[in-house]
């Protein structure tokens, strides 16, 4: 297995420091709220605020990769790339991605001066999965929590459970990344521990550390912590078919009775 990449969200420059020091390989400042607020009104979500000031303060922070989320594609995409490489941005995420066409612009915009990942999370970036991941892209993402919202899931963890995950996945040669990890004993109300077994499962070359991680390692040692995680994805990577058909088949149960039914393979919208 080859080094898999834990990237934080954060704008707090000690915070960065500390992390870096820690062996966190990147950070991600995250500049989406554009029509947020109205598409996720009701789910339990995150909106962070992040600024180009956040930006270059983290880059003055650290030498680790630096990614910036910008908003979705439209009028204000030129500028807001203009922004991130001027800021120190090493990599751009662009979230909400429902054409070949809006990733093809941003990636002409950047002009080869970092790199360009696209967050998957509608349907649109769904159906043409195909054409995206023939692209010069840097990463992909599944957006979880956008996704189910778009597909009105009972759970935002169906998708890897109900085939569309694994439809998308052989698709991509460039590091693909899912979910959100915490401490590898923690999460709710899907166990950390069969989100790693997923994540290695896929052959996934990344995640994002967020709220739960932040709530979980309340007066923990970073570094001891992030150890501890890398051990249990590498000890998921060793794993045999019987045990990784068996954390398969408890991972389906809990989804399904984390959306109150049957959660299991669907044709996909």
């Amino acid at each position: 297995m080859t080094a898999f990449e834990l990237l934080l969200f954060s704008t707090d420059p000690e915070t960065v420091s500390r992390y870096t020091e820690a062996g966190v390989d990147g950070f991600i400042v995250d500049w989406e709220r554009m029509g947020k607020e109205t598409r996720q009104a009701g789910a339990d979500t995150e909106i962070n605020k992040d600024t180009p000031e956040d930006l270059r303060r983290v880059r003055a922070a650290t030498n680790a990769r630096l990614l910036c989320r910008l908003n979705q594609s439209g009028p204000w995409t030129p500028g807001e790339i203009e922004e991130a490489v001027a800021g120190g941005a090493d990599e751009l995420l662009i979230p909400m991605v429902r054409s070949p066409e809006e990733v093809l612009e941003a990636i002409r915009l950047a002009a080869g001066r970092c790199g360009v990942g696209i967050l998957i999370e509608t349907l649109d970036a769904v159906r043409h999965a195909a054409q995206l991941a023939r692209l010069p892209i840097s990463r992909a993402y599944v957006g979880l929590n956008d996704l189910s919202i778009e597909r009105r899931s009972r759970s935002i963890f169906e998708p890897l459970t109900d085939g569309l995950v694994d439809g998308i996945r052989p698709l991509f040669t460039i590091p693909f990344g899912l979910a959100g990890l915490t401490l590898p004993e923690c999460g709710r109300p899907i166990p950390c521990r069969l989100l790693i077994g997923e994540i290695t499962r896929l052959s996934c070359g990344f995640s994002f550390l967020r709220r739960s991680w932040r709530r979980d390692m309340a007066g923990r040692e970073p570094r001891a912590e992030l150890l501890r995680i890398r051990a249990a994805i590498e000890r998921a990577s060793r794993r045999s078919a019987e045990e990784i058909a068996r954390d398969r088949a408890e991972l389906v149960e809990t989804v399904a009775a984390a959306a109150g039914g049957d959660a299991g393979p669907r044709k996909i919208p």
